[in-house]
């Protein structure tokens, strides 16, 4: 009977650090406020996209991330399967990051070291929640 109960005291103290940690987590998580997406297209196949987060989450990382979903899903519903980021700007401005990016969309994968497959970015971006175009 002794053993039982050091087997009970065991499972729920695990069970409440287990609980402690999804806490924690909770406590950690800091929405994101994503703003609508514009997209300029330069050339047939030069695209500037500009986007801007808010929210406690909003970080440089966040708007570039957000911006290089954008990139992939236009690249899809333009008809191609790849992209290749040329460049982005950031700026931190009235509460939101901004992001200023262009990439280059085409259906082979291009040269460079910075290419996104659209596909696999657009569902690893759908897993994390992040918007596309």
């Amino acid at each position: 009977m002794r053993s039982n109960l050091c087997q009970i005291a065991l499972m729920t103290t695990g069970l409440m650090v287990g609980l402690s940690g999804c806490a924690s987590a909770r406590a950690a998580f800091k929405p994101v406020d994503y703003q609508p997406v514009e997209t300029r297209l330069l050339q047939d196949d030069l695209v500037e996209f500009r986007v801007a987060v808010g929210g406690k989450g909003a970080t440089p990382e966040v708007a570039t991330e957000f911006a290089a979903c954008a990139a992939a899903q236009y690249s899809l519903i333009r008809g191609f399967g790849f992209a290749r980021h040329i460049r982005t700007s950031l700026d931190d401005s009235d509460g939101l990051w901004r992001a200023d990016a262009v990439y280059t969309i085409s259906p082979a994968l291009p040269r460079g070291l910075r290419t996104i497959d659209a596909e696999v970015t657009v569902s690893d971006c759908a897993d994390r929640g992040i918007p596309t175009v």
